[in-house]
């Protein structure tokens, strides 16, 4: 317990990043002050919207500083505490991933019950990804019964989650979209939609039109770009759209261009919402005693990409933004 390894952000990439946008350092264990724990990390979670902090510009959330260690989402234990409430020994979730040992104030560690799932679930279906997919069909864009419903990006993290919660919800129909046959596979034999889309060798407008010929009620977008614009002339009147993510820009260079056929959301009187799971927190015990459930009969299923040791969180984080995860992607920090 001598040494911290942490992962640095040492040059805003340009573009794709790349391993010389990382660096591997080690620095002393902290030690808790007052009100603090010291927690030892054992899993972390790498998600596309963290390429977003990588840039020096405005956002909803602070990008992310040069020479400084990057944060995300973490479980760990609890190897020394300063605060009442939380033993050592204790899981917790927080904020400060990247590393293998992080200083919190109580505040901002949240005791998480194993007993309920394993560890790792509350950084995927019981953590803000799961919330996310939640919210996106429940009060972004409510799932109704009858619903024809289309997930974008459905093999990763969210949209997996979504298109389960969808038909939960009463969805009729539930499409989805993967990069390549073996995922769009998994869609249909794990995660239980009707049809998959794969955008690699299909068009998704076509594809779109024979699989939904009357049209979607729903679409929970977590690509963007040409998917986004498929959406949108596959909607019908009155149709919804969750805007979770966009993943097919977060590498541009130059601002991509916007769907073509916005006209049609004036048109169909179409509502297109954007959904950040910071401003839905509150909601988070009434979705993990639901999830919880779901995991425990069966009736949700997750899948995750796992990677092994801290020095290899870049080429996770990496991977997520190439599409190489099904699932959920985690480091295991052994």
């Amino acid at each position: 317990m001598s040494v911290n390894r942490m992962i640095r952000l040492v040059s805003r990439p340009v573009g794709e990043p790349g391993p010389e946008n990382f660096e591997l350092v080690t620095a002393e264990v902290p030690r808790p002050g007052p009100g603090q724990v010291l927690v030892r990390n054992t899993w972390m979670s790498v998600d596309p919207y963290m390429r977003g902090r990588m840039d020096d510009a405005e956002s909803y959330i602070p990008p992310f500083r040069l020479g400084e260690a990057l944060e995300g989402s973490a479980i760990g234990e609890v190897v020394a505490s300063e605060a009442p409430d939380i033993p050592v020994g204790a899981t917790v979730s927080h904020f400060l991933g990247w590393r293998d040992f992080a200083v919190l104030d109580a505040a901002g560690a949240a005791v998480v019950d194993t007993g309920l799932a394993r560890p790792q679930d509350h950084l995927g279906a019981l953590g803000t990804t799961g919330l996310t997919a939640y919210l996106a069909v429940t009060e972004i864009a409510p799932v109704k019964e009858g619903d024809v419903v289309f997930v974008s990006g459905a093999a990763g993290a969210v949209g997996s989650v979504a298109g389960q919660l969808a038909r939960k919800a009463g969805a009729a129909m539930v499409i989805g979209s993967a990069g390549g046959p073996a995922k769009a596979g998994k869609l249909v034999e794990v995660f239980g939609f009707d049809a998959a889309i794969d955008y690699r060798s299909e068009s998704v407008a076509a594809r779109l039109a024979e699989l939904a010929p009357g049209g979607i009620d729903v679409y929970v977008d977590n690509v963007g770009g040409d998917h986004l614009e498929a959406a949108i002339g596959a909607l019908k009147v009155h149709g919804r759209a969750a805007l979770v993510g966009m993943v097919s820009r977060y590498n541009a260079v130059e601002p991509p261009p916007g769907p073509r056929n916005l006209y049609d959301v004036v048109t169909r009187r179409l509502s297109l919402r954007g959904v950040l799971v910071s401003d839905h927190f509150h909601r988070f015990p009434e979705y993990v005693a639901k999830a919880a459930a779901w995991l425990a009969d069966g009736s949700l299923h997750t899948e995750e990409t796992v990677v092994e040791g801290l020095e290899q969180a870049p080429a996770a984080f990496l991977g997520v933004l190439r599409g190489a995860n099904l699932g959920k992607m985690l480091v295991h920090l052994p």
